[in-house]
Order: structure tokens, then C-alpha cells, then sequence
């Protein structure tokens, strides 16, 4: 009886796990017809908003399981950054479409999304004022920095009727993008971007095409880029490859700018540039390391060639560092208007003094450094030839540093025959928009000649020497100079022509007035030429001042008050032989510089102020300047003779020669 219990009992468990196994399989079916993997939005949605940091909200979602996966989510809606203005969502995508290699994943744990399906994705990008974007993400949730997982790979981009609304209130722009990706024939496919609208108030239009495979499992197919942009009348083009499309490496691109203006640039690349005429440059564009490079660029601004290299450090703590080596072989000066202050293409502004309707000589617009605070920027720039009509300069060398808005150059030397001028400036703004200008400038054996013929009035010869300092602050040169403190020293030896000197380097409108007022000939030999002005709070004061010729002596005194263009000179002339019509009196310069005033003084005071002028300048101050004229001409000259004849003792009748100062008679 026990056994054929124990049977009955092993036959009926035979028979029944076919339907235990059946049950099974209908209960897992039964939970698979009912499964939603919507169910599992609210776990996946908090994930997805902790990693790109600001909310994400999905409508539904759905997976197809296999070892390659499908993931497929709708109504897909990011957010803006908490506590942007107006609130609303940064984008909405219609429909995608992820295909996850589940296989690569489980062997390697390196995740291949090797579809990427975007159907009507729709982006609204801003850029306030003060330079806060939405498109800023804060990445996170999830693992350290120090992870040796391997990334993200991406197969095929797949983009249908895309379109990104973009608005920048800090460089006012406002343009529309049209992305989508297409397919021609067998070929690659290719990503398409076309934008317009305005852009810096220019109306903006730009097309881009890309390669479709962003895959970075294949190395040896790099990414190609063509991209064109016209914003208002500047024009750009870019073409060539990417090896590593995401981290920007492996550039092989070609880049051309073209425009009437390079100023126009600057909401393009972020870097101020003066005004220029019409300018074509190409060259290499590289990137790595957060370092922008464009090299071995060459090309033409206005009629001038320029060719050189110009790297932006974007790793800058407060502003991109731009570094830039240029040169060019031949420059017409009017090219270079607009780093002067004039219009480009004005050959004359900057050399020609411009009396404004008040009266005025020197400028009194408003100097403006804040654009140079977008860069620091170090740069260097050789010009071997300049060119263009009416100047006298042969070339110009230019080291200028912008840190922190503060510009400093040195030097900024232009050679004129076998000599130089050049100086060390500084300009930093200061509170109240004021600018602290500081500047010594040297005039090294610079050829007088070529300064004549510059003016094409007259020929000469000669080399002058000599130095002026400034230091001062204002809103224009005209506050600079009116509240300044500096001096200015020149000299000029044998040779020369006086009324050039005295009509275009004085700059006043008296000329030949002048010259027969002081019984001088038109034409003269000059043997000396010094004067030594010393500028206090915006007045300059003429300390020596003396024109030596071949006829005659010409000592000067007084004061420029540059805060009002105020003239108080007195000019004296002893000829030094019998001379006919010579009026011993001295001459008043006095009105201001735009409309001076030359009249003789009348009386007493003549005699005693034409007595003063003589001792006081052809004496002790003008012998304390022979080391400066030595340094300045680097040659000896007449000026030398009529130093050392000023720094002499008196001679007394009848005792000899006159001994030079410093110097013992032979016994």
C-alpha cells in the first residue's frame, strides 16, 4: 500500500508542471500586456534633470528590449535655469530616438548610441545683458572626475525640421536656425544649418553643412566643415576638417575675412580693432588647448599687404589673451588712419593741424578705451616700408600691451632717414572716464630733410635731436596737455631752412610777417636751432629758446598756456653784421595758437626786454644743454660752438681771447 502511494504521489507531480509552467508563462504574459514603461518616467526623469542640472519632463516613453535596444521618448520638454526671467523651457523635442549596442556595453561598459533620431526639436537660446545664457548646463549627478570608463560613442545624427531661435541682448542679435540633416545619394550624409536675421544690428545670413557621422570610433575619416556668414557687409568662410569634432582637435580649417572695415569684427571675434579700409586676409585655423590660432595669414588692408600669426588664449581668468605677431613689406601711411585718430584713407588728418570752429588747435574729442577690455592683448607689428604722399617716415616698429584696458607701447618707433623717433606711451583709464596718459618720446638723428620735403614748401638739411615727456590725465589731449606736466628739448645743427622752420614747425599763421618783423631773409643758413620748454600744470614755459644763423641770432622767451592756447612769447634779434631795415625791437607773440598776434614792442620796455631775453637764454641754461644735444644728433656740431661761447665768462676789454667754461689757458 506505501509503495503505490509513493508512485501515485511522484506521477501526479509529473503531471502537473506543465500547467505550472503554462501559468507561468501566461502570468509573465499577462504582466507584459499590461507593463506601461511609462511606469518608469518618474525614475528616469529625475535622473535626466540632476545630470543636464534644471528640470526635464518626458510624455512617454517606450523600449524595445534586444542587444541592439531602442529607446524612444516623446514630448520631450528642458526647462530654463532656475530663476530665468520669464520662466519657460529652453527646448522641446517632438520625438527621439535612441539605438543603444546593449552588447559593447556588457563586454567593454562603453556606451554606443549608434542612432541618434531627432524629429522637431525647437530651441530658444538668450544671452542677457550681462551676459548670463540659458544654454549654460550645470553637468552633473553622477561619477568622478577620475573615472576610467571609457565615453559616450555616437553613430548616425539624424535631425528632422529642426529649429533654434537664438537672441543675444549683450551683442544684439536676433536670428533663426534651420537644422536638418540630408542624405545625397550613397554618400555620406551632411547636417545643414541656415541662419538669419540681425546680428550687432547687421543683418546676419549663414550657412553651415557638416558631416552627419559624428562617430568618434573612426579616427581616419575626419569630420568637414564648410561654413559661410555674411553679417552687414563682412564676409567669412571656413572650410576644411575636424578629427575630433566633439573636443575641437585635429583642425584642418581654412579661413577667410573680408570687409571694408575690420572694426566690424568685433562682435564676431570678440577683439577691438581700429578703423581700417577695405581689407582680404586668409589663412590657417587651428585650435588646442584652449587657444585659438590663425597662422600663417596673409593678405591686403586698404592698399597695404599684412601677413602673421594671432593666437586668443580662451582660458583667461577674467578676458581671452590675444597674442599677435604681424608685419607687412610695404604700408601707405593713410592705411593706418584710424589707429591715429583719423578716417582711414585720410593721408593728411594726424599730420595737419585742425582748427575747430571755437577756435581751438589742439583736439579736445574724448579719448575711449572701454572696447579694450574685451582682450588683453600683446602685440607686435614691423612695417618695412611706409609709403603714401606728403611723409616723411621710411618704416615703423610697434610693441603694445593691453592688460586690463591699460595700453602701453614700447616702443612705437618710426625711422626717418638714418634716424629715429620713438617712445614709450601709456594710457590707462582712470575714474570719470578720464584717460592717465604718460609718454617719453626721443628724437634720435632724425633727418631734417626729409621732414622739409615732407611739406613740400622748402629743402633742407640737417638732423635734429632731443626728447619730450608728458604725464598728465584727462578726457581728450586737450585736458591732457592742459593739466600735464613735461618738458620738450630740441636741436638742430647746421643747415636747414629758416622759414620752413619758423612757418611749419610752429604751426601759426604769421610766416613771412614774421620774418620781416625780425629782419631775417627768407633764405638762411642755419648753424643752431634749441629750444627748451618745461611744462607745469598746462602752462609750458620757454626756458631757452635760439635760432642761429649765418646773419643773425634770434633768442626767445615766454610762455604757451596750453589749458586756454594763450601766446606770451618775446622774440629778439641781434644780426651779427650791418644789416639795413633790422628792427632792434623786440617781437610779442601773443593771441593764442589758432590766431596769433605779432606786434614789436614800443619804448623803454623794449630796450630792457630785448636785454633780458639776450642774457637770460644765450647763457648759462642754454650751455646746460649740450649733453642732450650731443645724445640727440650724435654729431659735433655748430650748436656745440655757440654753447661753449654762451658758458664763457665775459671778456673784458683788452684782457684776450675768450676762455670756454671748463678750460684752463696753457701756461
Amino acid at each position: 500500500m506505501g509503495g503505490r502511494r509513493w508512485v501515485s504521489m511522484s506521477e501526479n507531480k509529473r503531471r502537473k508542471w506543465p500547467f505550472v509552467l503554462v501559468g507561468a508563462v501566461v502570468a509573465v504574459g499577462a504582466g507584459i500586456a499590461v507593463f506601461r514603461w511609462d511606469w518608469l518616467i518618474p525614475y528616469v526623469e529625475p535622473r535626466v534633470s540632476a545630470a543636464l542640472g534644471r528640470p526635464v519632463h518626458i510624455s512617454h516613453l517606450h523600449v524595445s528590449l534586444g542587444w541592439s535596444t531602442e529607446i524612444e521618448a516623446e514630448g520631450i520638454t528642458i526647462a530654463n535655469p532656475d530663476g530665468w526671467q520669464g520662466g519657460g523651457d529652453f527646448a522641446t523635442v517632438e520625438r527621439l530616438v535612441l539605438d543603444v549596442d546593449v552588447g559593447t556595453y556588457v563586454r567593454s561598459r562603453q556606451l554606443v548610441l549608434t542612432t541618434i533620431d531627432v524629429q522637431k526639436p525647437r530651441v530658444e537660446a538668450r544671452q542677457l545683458a550681462d551676459g548670463r545664457a540659458n544654454w549654460n548646463f550645470s553637468f552633473g549627478g553622477g561619477g568622478s572626475g577620475g573615472t576610467s570608463e571609457p565615453g559616450v560613442k555616437i553613430g548616425t545624427l539624424r535631425i528632422e525640421d529642426g529649429q533654434a531661435h537664438v537672441v543675444d541682448d549683450k551683442l544684439r542679435g536676433d536670428f533663426t536656425i534651420a537644422v536638418a540633416t540630408r542624405q545625397k545619394g550613397d554618400g555620406p550624409g551632411q547636417i545643414v544649418a541656415d541662419a538669419k536675421g540681425t546680428y550687432a544690428k547687421q543683418p546676419i545670413t549663414a550657412q553651415f553643412v557638416g558631416g552627419a557621422l559624428l562617430s568618434l570610433r573612426d579616427g581616419d575619416k575626419p569630420y568637414p566643415v564648410d561654413l559661410k556668414v555674411v553679417n552687414g557687409p563682412t564676409r567669412v568662410t571656413l572650410v576644411g576638417t575636424v578629427q575630433d569634432p566633439l573636443a575641437f582637435k585635429g583642425v584642418d580649417l581654412k579661413l577667410d575675412l573680408a570687409g571694408p572695415d575690420m572694426s566690424l569684427l568685433l562682435p564676431l571675434t570678440g577683439i577691438a580693432i581700429p578703423k581700417t579700409p577695405a581689407y582680404e586676409v586668409a589663412g590657417k585655423l587651428d585650435y588646442a588647448d584652449g587657444t585659438v590660432k590663425f597662422t600663417g595669414f596673409k593678405g591686403r588692408v586698404g592698399s597695404s599687404d599684412l601677413e602673421g600669426t594671432i593666437e586668443v588664449d580662451t582660458k583667461g581668468e577674467k578676458r581671452p589673451v590675444v597674442t599677435a605677431d604681424l608685419q607687412s613689406k610695404r604700408v601707405d601711411l593713410k592705411d593706418l588712419g584710424g589707429f591715429i585718430g583719423a578716417e582711414p584713407g585720410d593721408a593728411d588728418k594726424g599730420t595737419k593741424k585742425a582748427v575747430r570752429s571755437d577756435g581751438r588747435v589742439i583736439p579736445n574729442e574724448a579719448i575711449n578705451l572701454p572696447k579694450l577690455n574685451a582682450a588683453d592683448v600683446h602685440l607686435k607689428y614691423r612695417a618695412g616700408r611706409i609709403e603714401g604722399r606728403k611723409q616723411p617716415l621710411d618704416n615703423m616698429r610697434v610693441v603694445m600691451d593691453i592688460v586690463n584696458g591699460a595700453v602701453e607701447l614700447h616702443p612705437l618707433s618710426f625711422g626717418i632717414g638714418a634716424g629715429t623717433i620713438s617712445g614709450d606711451i601709456g594710457l590707462n583709464e582712470v575714474a570719470g572716464s578720464q584717460v592717465h596718459a604718460k609718454a617719453a618720446i626721443t628724437f634720435n638723428r632724425v633727418d631734417f630733410g626729409k621732414l622739409l620735403n615732407a611739406t613740400g614748401v622748402a629743402q633742407g638739411a640737417g638732423t635734429i635731436g632731443g626728447r619730450a615727456v608728458i604725464d598728465g590725465t584727462g578726457r581728450s589731449l586737450a585736458e591732457i596737455l592742459g593739466r600735464g606736466n613735461g618738458e620738450l628739448k630740441l636741436f638742430m645743427g647746421r643747415g636747414g631752412n629758416l622759414s620752413a622752420i619758423l612757418v611749419d614747425l610752429s604751426g601759426l599763421e604769421f610766416g613771412n610777417a614774421l620774418l620781416s618783423a625780425l629782419g631775417i631773409p627768407t633764405r638762411e643758413l642755419l648753424q643752431c636751432a634749441a629750444i627748451d620748454f618745461v611744462l607745469q600744470s598746462g602752462v609750458a614755459t620757454l626756458h631757452t629758446g635760439v635760432l642761429d644763423t649765418d646773419a643773425s641770432r634770434v633768442a626767445m622767451g615766454g610762455e604757451v598756456n596750453l589749458r586756454n592756447e594763450g601766446l606770451g612769447l618775446v622774440l629778439k634779434t641781434d644780426s651779427k653784421h650791418f644789416s639795413i631795415g633790422t628792427l632792434p625791437t623786440p617781437i610779442d607773440v601773443k593771441g593764442t595758437l589758432g590766431k596769433p598776434s605779432i606786434m614789436p614792442e614800443i619804448g623803454p620796455l623794449a630796450i630792457r626786454g630785448g636785454a633780458a631775453i639776450v642774457l637770460g637764454i644765450v647763457g648759462t641754461p642754454l650751455a646746460a644743454l649740450l649733453p642732450t644735444i650731443q645724445f640727440g644728433t650724435g654729431e659735433d656740431n655748430a650748436c656745440q660752438g655757440l654753447l661753449a661761447s654762451a658758458a664763457a665768462p665775459p671778456r673784458m676789454p683788452g684782457t684776450g681771447p675768450r676762455v670756454p667754461a671748463g678750460r684752463r689757458p696753457r701756461r
